[in-house]
C-alpha cells in the first residue's frame, strides 16, 4: 500500500477583507499583497502535506486578471497538484467576492513549487501525492510533464 495525501487533504484556504492600507491609488489591492497572501497559502498546503519548512522555488506565469477592490473579500486556495523527490507545485486561485452583490470572480491562478527542508536547511523527501479525481490526475501528469521538460532544459 503506498502512503502519502491527497490533494484534498492539503488544500488551504484563507480569506480577508480588502482594507485601505492594503490598495493602490485606484482602491484595489496591491499586487504584492495578493503574492504575499498566495505565497503563505501555498507554504502552508505544501507544510500540510510534507510536514517540513519549506521554501518558494519558482512561480509560473502569475497574471492579473481582474482587480480585487477594497471592500471586496479576497479568498485564496491553494492545492497541492504534483509532488516530486523534494519539491512539491500547488495550484493556488484567488477569488474576489462583492459582498454587495454576492459576485465572486476568479482574479488570478498560479502555480507555485517548494522543496521541503529539513533542520539544517538541507532538501528532505516528501510524500507521495495521490490524486483522486480524473482533474487531479490530469494536473498531476500536466505538472510531471512540465518538471521533466524544466530538467532537460536545464540540462542543455
Amino acid at each position: 500500500m503506498k502512503t502519502g495525501k491527497t490533494p484534498e487533504e492539503t488544500k488551504v484556504v484563507m480569506t480577508e477583507l480588502v482594507l485601505p492600507g492594503m490598495t493602490n491609488l485606484l482602491g484595489n489591492l496591491l499586487g504584492g499583497e495578493l503574492m504575499h497572501h498566495m505565497d503563505i497559502a501555498g507554504a502552508l498546503a505544501c507544510m500540510r502535506h510534507s510536514n517540513a519548512q519549506v521554501a518558494t522555488v519558482a512561480v509560473d506565469a502569475l497574471e492579473f486578471k481582474h482587480p480585487v477592490r477594497q471592500g471586496e473579500m479576497v479568498s485564496v486556495e491553494a492545492k497541492l497538484v504534483w509532488a516530486g523527490r523534494t519539491s512539491m507545485k500547488v495550484k493556488i486561485t484567488a477569488t474576489a467576492e462583492n459582498l454587495k452583490t454576492g459576485a465572486v470572480i476568479v482574479t488570478n491562478v498560479a502555480i507555485f513549487t517548494f522543496v521541503a527542508l529539513g533542520e539544517h536547511g538541507q532538501k528532505i523527501p516528501v510524500p507521495d501525492l495521490l490524486p483522486e479525481t480524473d482533474e487531479e490526475r490530469r494536473e498531476f501528469e500536466r505538472e510531471e510533464q512540465a518538471y521533466r521538460c524544466r530538467l532537460e532544459q536545464q540540462a542543455d
